[in-house]
């Protein structure tokens, strides 16, 4: 008799990981080892100051000191 309730202990279990499956497949994955990775790798990365920065500035620049008139007619 103790082998059966073990069986049904058995197919009980499996039972739970195939409904759980997909959750268990999108946590611990290939995928969701891919995104971590991922994940890593962008926060490793900086952002550097390149020359359409200065270019935009220096437009700002000229532009803020363009002559200006009010003429209103």
């Amino acid at each position: 008799m103790g082998w059966l309730y073990i069986a049904l202990l058995a197919v009980a279990v499996v039972i739970v990981i195939a409904a759980e499956w997909p959750r268990l497949e999108t946590r611990f994955g290939l995928e969701s080892r891919r995104s971590r990775e991922r994940a890593r790798r962008k926060a490793s990365l900086k952002l550097l100051r390149t020359e359409s920065d200065d270019f935009a500035a220096s437009v700002e620049r000229d532009l803020a000191n363009l002559p200006t008139t009010n003429d209103r007619r």
